[in-house]
């Protein structure tokens, strides 16, 4: 007989000559226990291969230490229903919890926190789990990473269930009801916190001083929250910021001029608040930004100069504040990488800005609701990316120019150009547009221009466009019946026109329109990318409604300008 000793465990062979008992490791009895009663409470279309006769270290998703015991439970992803035992607590050498993307639901045991005393790692996000933590809950000092994001917690987040969390780097509770103050202690307690995020909760009031201490805080997310106040003074010490996202909430005040110390910080996300003042003119020092998001607040002031030194921008939205200058004085060219521009619902003039359609990444354009005016520029073929464009509510002319050099943009999608070329004839040529020109048009805004003429012939040409608008023009003739040839169009709005004559047969050839199933719903068009909403009612078309010559076309729905 031998025996051998490796890692506190002894096994002995009995070397006999008929056969070998192996060694075998088999878990301990309470961990197996608790397994066993986590297993019952939860079930899935694709149940748990954990057979009693298998040593539960070899079942799926359980890894277990030298000792036997269990240290990971990891089951991402498992479609699994119910919810989590007590029973779970008594895997007290548990180092890694991993339950995300499931469907579990009730609340988390009692002293479910506290019982872990070696967690390194709880993921518990993209659940229904439900429930406030107790004033008596509180995070082990071993923990360095916390994802409790997506579920359905509520209650308040008291500085004493971060406290002990020494060793703390990322701690995430996004995406559900947490309410009352952020715990910007967190900082004092967990000097190595890298990423935070309260985003989309209820918590309210100012944010209080202390992020100033999270030295090695590369990621603060608080958005959609009711935050009110200003932005703490302190934030701007951390040098190591990299994102900074605090959109909608009720923040006020002006955007402190110490911003430009985060040189780091690759997005910079405050829009949907009520800040105020100018634009910082030093703004150029964070040359690694990436994203500038300061839309929907009361931003004032020209554009810095010193914005042009962000050559890494891609995303760029200042829409709806009250910034002006005039446009085409500003540089674009260095924006090398830049693919969305927003600048719409402000007061910037001039013409439109050459330099801007040197950047040959763009894929989306808007500088809507201004006061620009001239003509749209041939430069702006170069952008073979351009999917998305709305000039509208300016003062350009010279539509039939507009339209022949837009058709060299052969990736566009959506074009609204409302609002502009006032009282300009629509032109008839009916060879303004080739049959292989606008063929990825699926949505066209012509309305509020005052056009005179009757409705083109080239607009048949457009195959895969999906809404139309022609509203509030002084547009002649009658409804041709050739838009029965546009397989894809669901919405239409004549209104509004001098149009006259009666619907044609043609028209029921609109399934997408005309079917009763789209005619009672409203479709929501949403551009994500610009926050832009837009709601468009659907109406039935009727092939016998007489047009008045006053009155529009029978759609009763106006198109909201973009």
């Amino acid at each position: 007989m031998t025996t051998h000793s490796t890692n506190t465990k002894t096994c002995i062979h009995l070397e006999l000559p008929s056969f070998i008992i192996p060694c075998q490791a088999t878990c301990r009895k309470v961990d197996r226990n608790s397994l066993l009663a986590f297993s019952i409470g939860v079930s899935s279309r694709y149940p748990l291969n954990w057979s009693s006769s298998v040593d539960c270290c070899m079942w799926e998703g359980v890894s277990c230490d030298n000792n036997d015991r269990v240290i990971h439970l990891l089951l991402p992803s498992r479609d699994l229903v119910g919810s989590i035992s007590p029973s779970i607590v008594n895997l007290s050498c548990l180092s890694r919890l991993i339950l995300s993307q499931n469907w579990l639901t009730g609340p988390i045991p009692d002293g479910f926190f506290m019982g872990f005393n070696r967690l390194v790692i709880i993921d518990l996000s993209h659940n229904r789990l439900t429930g406030k933590f107790s004033d008596s809950d509180e995070l082990p000092s071993t923990v360095t990473r916390v994802d409790l994001s997506s579920n359905r917690f509520d209650g308040t987040i008291q500085s004493s269930f971060l406290q002990p969390a020494l060793n703390l780097q990322r701690f995430d509770v996004s995406n559900n009801s947490f309410s009352g103050s952020i715990p910007s202690s967190v900082c004092r307690f967990s000097p190595s916190i890298q990423h935070l995020d309260f985003s989309n909760n209820d918590f309210v009031g100012p944010i209080s001083q202390g992020f100033g201490q999270c030295s090695n805080l590369q990621i603060l997310r608080a958005g959609f929250n009711n935050l009110s106040g200003v932005i703490p003074s302190d934030i701007y010490m951390v040098s190591a910021l990299q994102e900074l996202y605090l959109p909608a909430n009720k923040l006020s005040g002006v955007i402190d001029g110490g911003i430009v110390n985060l040189i780091n910080l690759r997005t910079l996300a405050l829009y949907g608040n009520e800040l105020t003042g100018k634009i910082s003119q030093d703004i150029g020092r964070l040359s690694n930004l990436e994203h500038l998001l300061l839309h929907i607040n009361k931003l004032n002031g020209t554009l810095p100069q010193s914005l042009t030194n962000c050559t890494r921008l891609t995303t760029l939205n200042l829409r709806v504040n009250l910034l002006e200058g005039e446009l085409s004085a500003f540089d674009f060219s260095k924006f090398i990488q830049l693919r969305s521009i927003d600048l719409g619902n402000n007061f910037f003039s001039g013409r439109l800005p050459a330099s801007l359609f040197l950047c040959k990444n763009l894929t989306a354009i808007r500088l809507a609701t201004n006061s620009l005016n001239g003509e749209v520029l041939p430069d702006i073929m170069a952008l073979q990316s351009l999917s998305f464009l709305s000039l509208s509510n300016n003062s350009l002319n010279n539509f039939t120019s507009a339209i022949r050099i837009l058709t060299g943009c052969k990736n566009l999608t959506t074009l609204i150009l409302s609002k502009n070329f006032y009282n300009e004839p629509l032109p008839g040529d009916e060879n303004l547009i080739r049959a292989d020109e606008f063929q990825n048009l699926q949505v066209l805004g012509l309305g509020g221009c005052g056009f005179t003429g009757q409705i083109p012939m080239w607009l048949s040409r457009l195959d895969k466009l999906e809404v139309l608008d022609l509203s509030l023009n002084n547009i002649t003739g009658s409804v041709p019946g050739w838009f029965g040839n546009l397989p894809n169009l669901f919405y239409l709005d004549l209104s509004q026109n001098l149009l006259s004559g009666y619907f044609t047969m043609e028209l029921i050839k609109l399934r997408r329109l005309a079917t009763q199933q789209t005619s009672d719903q409203m479709l929501l068009l949403r551009d994500i990318r610009y926050d832009m909403i837009s709601k468009i009612g659907v109406a039935e078309i009727n092939s016998s409604i007489a047009l008045a010559p006053e009155k529009g076309a029978g759609v009763s729905q106006v198109c909201p300008p973009v």
